[in-house]
């Protein structure tokens, strides 16, 4: 994962992964993010910690973390809060990132 910073929160596309460092549930979250990414052996998501982004956080209404923020096209689509398994954030990138299943 690429940690984040002011100047790519300005793109008009990405997969951001928000987390807090002593979240036990971030860790798992953050662990089959690893697992997708080690699969197609390519950086896919951005990861941000919330705790050092405040402004960020209330700006776009995070509810909680772990969170995973889709900005498609300059606009935000999804905050999935539940990352339940593996094959449920694959539904998010068969939408969002199609160019990983098309090579």
């Amino acid at each position: 994962m690429i940690t984040i910073d002011e100047t790519k929160l300005k793109d008009s596309n990405y997969l951001l992964y928000i987390h807090t460092p002593f979240c036990g549930t971030c860790h798992v979250a953050r662990g089959m993010l690893q697992q997708i990414e080690d699969t197609h052996k390519e950086e896919i998501f951005y990861e941000m910690n919330a705790s050092l982004y405040p402004e960020f956080m209330q700006e776009h209404k995070i509810e909680s973390v772990p969170c995973l923020l889709v900005k498609n096209k300059d606009e935000i689509k999804e905050k999935v809060y539940a990352f339940q398994s593996i094959p449920n954030i694959y539904r998010y990138l068969l939408d969002y990132r199609p160019d990983l299943f098309n090579r």
